[in-house]
């Protein structure tokens, strides 16, 4: 017997960004596989399942840094 995953929105903040895997249809839109922000995304998106979180960037973003500005002024 499969175990069911429930999922809601209260498991992401909702500034999160999110993975919608596969077309979520509602009333008033039709949402398309990517990227969103938690916020963005619709109830029924999240209670069938269709969003994951970002996998975990890998490398060292510590090491990482802003470029210089090199706009003059």
């Amino acid at each position: 017997m499969p175990l069911e995953r429930r999922m809601s929105r209260e498991m992401f903040p909702a500034g999160q960004e999110v993975v919608l895997k596969q077309y979520c249809f509602t009333p008033g839109r039709v949402f398309e596989p990517g990227k969103y922000i938690a916020g963005d995304l619709p109830d029924v998106a999240f209670e069938m399942g269709l969003v994951e979180q970002l996998p975990p960037v890998k490398g060292k973003n510590e090491q990482i840094k802003n470029p210089p500005d090199t706009s003059e002024k």
